[in-house]
């Protein structure tokens, strides 16, 4: 099938699914999920219970931007009401790197009993970056990186945006993928710098603008190549605000910026304490995730730039319970979901006692 056939289906069929889930969405939402109905299949009270999960805002509404807030009833709907529009901050707080995140039991409580849930979140499509080469020369080097969009294995053309971030420098390229899901992108850096540096990719699904992927890979420029990410600090972003917290007392930040599909800021440090420090993180009116970005020292000799992206995403709570690894059926619904104007795949895998799965 020729790409631009590959593209055009893909932006069809996500037409499709979008309309079907705003119609069944409005009926969802003027019907609350009813765990005890005896008129439900089995299936359908699975879909049903998943549903109310992705349209209702839980109780209290508020839980996902207050860190005080345990759901008594989980939902991860925003307060607008607008179908299968997730709030940016309870995604988050999905997310065990999270510092704010709630436990599995704060999931499954107050929706039903005996029923064992597996909730991900993750872009519709993936972005893999890949380092193809290093050209040294005396008062530069060049690197060369591949990059490739696909959706379930299926290459897609999206448009770039690139960021080649070390210490207090960022750069950004623009490039696309062509019609094997293919990009090379060659990044410049003077042999002046030396640090733990970062290339991240915006990826932009050219049929469908809301349709984006993410990726970052880390490298060292003239260093040794850097420790995983998470090793030097904790980042939990919440509320429009960065909680950073350092892994040890010998670390100090010297940089912290916002990058986004089409800007990139400075972040400002609104608190400090204790081996924490807050950043706050502006509003922008850009469709696109959000990737936080903090470089600095540990023990004024390790470089370090490490990040998290806004929303928290990819992300999975819940027991692996695919009909791979256990007995028991299984079902596992896909939905496309809003969080913060983009969209995402949500996958909910729901086993319970029921007669249909036990």
């Amino acid at each position: 099938m020729p790409a631009s056939s590959i593209d055009t289906f893909f932006a069809c069929s996500l037409m499709v699914i979008l309309i079907v889930s705003a119609m069944a969405g409005t009926a969802k939402i003027a019907q609350p999920f009813l765990a005890n109905s005896t008129n439900m299949s089995d299936f359908e009270r699975v879909r049903s219970l998943t549903e109310y999960m992705l349209l209702s805002t839980g109780t209290p509404s508020n839980w996902g931007n207050d860190a005080e807030v345990i759901p008594s009833v989980f939902g991860l709907a925003t307060a607008t009401q607008q179908p299968y529009e997730l709030d940016l901050d309870k995604v988050c707080r999905l997310n065990s790197r999270n510092a704010y995140s709630i436990k599995y039991a704060d999931v499954v409580a107050g929706l039903v009993e005996d029923v064992v849930l597996n909730v991900k979140i993750c872009p519709l499509f993936e972005v893999l970056i890949g380092l193809t080469s290093i050209q040294s020369e005396e008062n530069t080097t060049k690197y060369t990186f591949q990059i490739s969009t696909t959706k379930s294995g299926i290459p897609i053309s999206a448009w770039l945006s690139c960021y080649l971030v070390v210490e207090a420098n960022i750069y950004r390229l623009s490039s696309s993928t062509d019609s094997k899901g293919q990009s090379f992108v060659n990044a410049t850096l003077s042999n002046s710098l030396a640090g733990a540096a970062i290339f991240a990719v915006f990826a932009k699904f050219k049929a469908h603008s809301q349709m984006m992927g993410f990726n970052v890979f880390s490298f060292g420029h003239n260093v040794e190549p850097p420790e995983p990410n998470n090793t030097f600090l904790r980042l939990s972003p919440l509320n429009h605000v960065l909680n950073v917290s350092f892994q040890n007392l010998t670390i100090e930040v010297s940089n912290a910026s916002i990058i986004t599909y089409n800007y990139q800021f400075t972040l400002s440090q609104t608190a400090t304490g204790n081996q924490t420090e807050e950043y706050a993180i502006p509003h922008l009116l850009d469709d696109s995730p959000m990737i936080l970005v903090l470089s600095g020292h540990n023990a004024s000799v390790t470089s370090f730039t490490e990040w998290t992206a806004y929303p928290q995403v990819p992300m999975e709570i819940g027991p692996d319970i695919s009909e791979s690894t256990t007995s028991t059926k299984a079902p596992a619904l896909t939905y496309i979901v809003i969080v913060n104007s983009v969209l995402y795949k949500a996958v909910i895998t729901c086993r319970s006692v029921w007669s249909q799965y036990a």
